[in-house]
């Protein structure tokens, strides 16, 4: 790409010339806008005249920008050139040239914000500077493709994203290029198919790189082939840039919807054949709840019917917002999204990322996970993964594998090269021989070093709870009394810290009538207590009971009188209680009442492949697995119980994917004789150097 590296530094040292109004950070809020009006400038230069002279006839952008030939069109006298000559009117001039675009062109400068930034430069003396350095750049299409130029905005994207927030993880041009090689993988000979037509989509599309690398794949194996791109954003200037890039690039601007995809779909009823996502990692949806949960109680026939994630990362909301979108037909889709390391394991069985890595399971949706390096992102050094997801797993490859009730993981981990300078927290880049192997790895779908595979059911699991019997002996004691203390419906009657601080504030007289009634009922409380232990202390018995219905027939004669509650009652009985296996059962109803504390859960393997199960009725799923249950109880449970049960009403199937489990290698230990051996070595060496200090 001739011309290419010189045209960005010569755009970045135009932005140098901010140094000093701005903080490197913000150079973007400048250049950006700038390059973007510039490439407009270059594209419309050839019929500028012809514009004009039609623009006295009429104001209808519709005929103006067919003469422009673009779907876009500026009526301003003024272009770069002319803007260039007129140094003392610049602002003013400057903003009649923006003013006189096209409605379409002034939406994506809106998104720049770029009034204020105008005022700006204006103020601090450099508008008319960086609009002169901007004019002595050709980015007309004869000098620069529209490839070149979406390549430029990449590059420029990526320096000013260098110093973005941490949540901003602007995507790697080699983690895009791995992603799109694997959801193609197998189809270069449909992509090559005459006269096809292929939608992409990326619903969290900053500034449209995975829409144009995606683009570029096929155009290089089908030059012919219909591209229509789908987007949405909702970070202003990301907006602007990808619809700008849609522009120059001629394609269709209002496929790229502006706004919160979570909360507002701006393609309901689009379906796509291909699409990638990289949605923020973590992202708090809190203040989206309200929307979100009315989406999820149209249940399936909205988006996000296979459950919500904790408010703290809305991940899986993306990818069942993803997935809303897939093609039922007989080409299907595919699709692939970048996550960090907790959609993949986090929450229990029950909980809604489980219900969700369940869903998109046991429908057979994911075809495989890709563990990247480690340092790949500008802004963070986290572990990141990509999963691929596809309604299409038993063709996606003519006469290739069946992948159908499979998932592949592969361990990507090691495929890198160091970089020979960071930039940010990037200090690692997959190759080009990298993205080759790890392509080739995920399409021969066979189990090596690298890769593993496993059927639906092997991530999936039955959180079974398991109840042993509540066994007490009961005495009235000085030591057992005390425990009653320990006791919080007991402890809760009389809080002393609290009736200290409310006592103060009353002697200073600024307490509230509602804190002087509650000052009241503490005192009630401390009163409530002292009768109690008065009633037991008068009472103190060496007698154990073994039952205890016989023993609550004892102390109820005994505290009658005090006319307790329910929960202080119980209190005082659970105080004055100790675990026994040889006293008697304590019984709920005819039932073994079950101890809390000795409860346990077991999470037992499924067994059966999830093809057999009722997708709908997870009481089905139990009741199959029962046998599966009972054995696995029988073999690991019972040899170190003498007495249990199941609670089944407690039982809950969960998936998760512990993708470092199955890839981790054990290191043996060095031996203790060896490591000691070392220490007294470094223990000598450490006193020669001190006494050299001293000498």
């Amino acid at each position: 790409m001739n011309g290419f590296n010189d045209k960005v530094n010569f755009i970045w040292k135009i932005a140098e010339l901010l140094r000093g109004a701005y903080k490197p950070e913000k150079y973007g809020d400048v250049i950006l806008p700038m390059a973007v009006l510039r490439r407009f400038d270059c594209l419309l230069a050839d019929k500028k005249e012809s514009v004009l002279e039609r623009a006295k006839e009429t104001d209808v952008e519709a005929i103006l920008n067919n003469v422009a030939g673009y779907e876009f069109s500026n009526k301003s006298k003024f272009d770069f050139e002319k803007l260039k000559n007129d140094s003392d009117n610049i602002e003013t001039n400057f903003k009649d040239y923006i003013k006189g675009f096209s409605s379409n062109i002034r939406t994506i400068i809106d998104k720049f914000e770029f009034d204020k930034e105008i005022k700006k430069l204006e103020e601090n003396n450099l508008l008319y500077l960086v609009v002169k350095e901007f004019n002595s750049i050709d980015l007309h299409p004869n000098v620069v493709s529209n490839v070149e130029m979406g390549y430029i905005f990449e590059e420029l994207i990526r320096r000013f994203s260098e110093n973005a927030e941490a949540g901003d993880h602007y995507t790697p041009r080699e983690v895009i290029e791995l992603m799109v090689n694997l959801i193609f993988n197998g189809l270069e000979d449909e992509i090559r198919e005459e006269g096809r037509i292929f939608t992409v989509g990326d619903f969290a599309c900053g500034t449209g790189g995975m829409l144009s690398v995606a683009t570029n794949y096929i155009k290089k194996l089908n030059p012919g082939a219909t591209v229509e791109l789908f987007g949405q954003e909702l970070n202003n200037q990301s907006y602007a840039v990808c619809c700008s890039d849609m522009l120059i690039k001629g394609q269709s601007a209002g496929n790229i919807a502006f706004g919160n995809s979570l909360t507002a779909d701006k393609h309901v009823n689009r379906d796509v054949q291909f699409a990638l996502m990289n949605p923020p990692f973590g992202v708090d949806w809190k203040k989206d709840k309200d929307a979100i949960d009315e989406e999820a109680k149209k249940e399936f026939n909205g988006r996000f019917g296979a459950g919500l994630p904790r408010t703290s990362d809305g991940s899986l909301l993306f990818l069942q917002h993803m997935v809303s979108k897939m093609r039922h037909d007989e080409k299907g889709s595919r699709m692939a999204i970048i996550f960090n390391g907790s959609p993949l394991f986090t929450g229990d069985a029950g909980s809604g990322e489980s219900e969700i890595r369940r869903w998109i399971i046991e429908n057979d949706l994911l075809e495989g996970i890709i563990a990247l390096p480690t340092d790949l992102f500008y802004n963070t050094g986290i572990a990141t993964y990509i999963w691929i997801i596809t309604n299409r797993k038993n063709d996606n490859i003519l006469n290739g594998p069946v992948r159908s009730g499979k998932i592949q993981l592969i361990d990507a981990t090691n495929f890198y090269h160091k970089m020979r300078k960071s930039l940010g927290s990037k200090r690692n880049k997959i190759s080009d021989s990298d993205i080759t192997e790890i392509t080739r790895l995920y399409g021969e779908f066979k189990e090596n070093e690298y890769c593993k595979i496993f059927d639906n059911k092997d991530f999936g699991y039955l959180k079974v709870t398991i109840e042993r019997p509540l066994k007490l002996n009961f005495q009235i004691s000085e030591e057992r009394i005390e425990n009653i203390y320990s006791e919080s419906a007991f402890s809760k009657l009389y809080d002393e810290d609290k009736v200290e601080e409310l006592e103060l504030k009353k002697q200073k007289q600024i307490i509230k009538a509602k804190e002087n009634t509650e000052l009241e009922k503490q005192y009630v409380g401390k009163s409530i207590q002292d009768n109690i232990i008065d009633v037991l202390k008068n009472n103190i018995d060496e007698k154990i009971y073994k039952n205890r219905e016989e023993f609550d027939k004892e102390l109820s004669k005994k505290l009658k009188r005090l006319d307790l509650s329910k929960p202080v009652y119980k209190a005082v009985l659970m105080g004055l209680s100790e675990r026994d296996e040889t006293a008697d059962y304590c019984y709920k109803g005819k039932s073994k009442e079950a101890d809390s504390d000795l409860r346990d859960t077991e999470m037992i393997p499924l067994s059966m492949d999830v093809e057999e199960y009722n997708k709908k009725d997870s009481s089905k799923h139990i009741a199959k697995e029962k046998e599966n249950i009972l054995n696995y109880l029988e073999a690991e449970v019972k040899p170190h119980v003498n007495e249990y049960w199941i609670d089944d009403k407690k039982t809950k199937i969960g998936y998760e994917i512990p993708f470092t489990r199955h890839f981790y290698k054990f290191e043996e230990l060095r031996p203790f004789a060896e490591i000691m051996k070392e220490v007294e070595e470094l223990e000598t060496e450490i006193q020669t150097d001190v006494k050299k200090v001293f000498e």
